[in-house]
């Protein structure tokens, strides 16, 4: 049975989802498509359809989409441990060792994002290509407005849709609230990346971000001087519109020339060096 949201867009069930154990964790993920592995990570405070509702069918034409829940968020339970992207990184590289896949692309959402590129730095065997969304490597990379409004957090601002996916499949309210805090303490503690870090990253890399994100342009640029190996869009909107992420307007053309430009990135040969091709 197909599943339709508020705004008619269809959200057809995953051909497999299930529980993997994970450094202590039952994580939560969903499988459609078949073709070359493609890990989707969520945003902060998302779940799966949240983040990627809009578009998970688009990229499960030519690719074998693995969604996942990370900790605390959706189906996968909070554990008794720190949130933190590293330790993200490694149970991804942990769940595609329990699903016997060697290597896979990575595409990430805000947050996700983040423990994308943590992903590429402690895992680059396992790493083949990375899309990296809406996120900064350094605390200034943000905009002024960000901190601040990080700074004095309450449940009621934490976008609705999201409190309303979470409960649909949780309906324990301490374990929102308790989500919702360790995201926001997370983030207030955000390490910044090392330069060199970021530089050691050589998997091919798309980095995407909206004129009006949470990212400043400058600073996106500044991410693709840094990973050698890298491509940029930045797109005009805000945190998530170019894929239609559940609180954004729905921009059909938006969200369909994102499609094509990743599934492009996704598709095509992997260039080692400028000007050589490896296909």
């Amino acid at each position: 049975m197909t599943v339709q949201t508020k705004d008619h867009t269809e959200i057809k069930p995953a051909a497999t989802s299930g529980y993997a154990a994970v450094n202590g964790l039952k994580m939560y993920y969903e499988m459609y498509g078949a073709g070359t592995p493609l890990v989707l990570i969520h945003g902060g405070g998302s779940t799966i359809h949240t983040t990627f509702g809009r578009v998970v069918q688009a990229l499960a034409q030519s690719h074998q989409v693995i969604a996942v829940e990370m900790q605390a968020h959706g189906h996968t339970a909070d554990i008794d441990r720190p949130l933190s992207f590293q330790q993200d990184a490694d149970d991804i590289a942990d769940l595609l060792k329990e699903l016997h896949i060697g290597k896979a692309d990575i595409f990430g959402f805000s947050n996700g994002a983040s423990t994308t590129l943590e992903f590429a730095i402690r895992h680059p065997e396992m790493t083949n290509k990375i899309i990296v969304a809406s996120t900064f490597f350094k605390k200034a990379g943000a905009p002024d407005w960000f901190w601040p409004m990080m700074s004095e957090p309450t449940i009621e601002g934490m976008p609705q849709p999201y409190k309303d996916a979470y409960l649909k499949i949780n309906p324990d309210t301490d374990a929102l609230h308790r989500m919702y805090e360790r995201d926001v303490a997370r983030m207030l503690s955000f390490p910044d990346i090392a330069d060199d870090d970021i530089k050691s990253i050589k998997a091919p890399a798309l980095i995407i971000a909206g004129d009006r994100d949470v990212v400043t342009p400058e600073h996106a640029v500044q991410m693709h001087r840094f990973i050698s190996n890298s491509r940029l869009a930045i797109f005009p909107g805000g945190h998530g519109d170019y894929i239609g992420e559940l609180t954004t307007p729905q921009n059909n053309t938006l969200i369909a020339a994102t499609m094509s430009m990743i599934n492009q990135f996704l598709d095509g040969p992997v260039v080692k060096e400028e000007g050589h091709a490896e296909v």
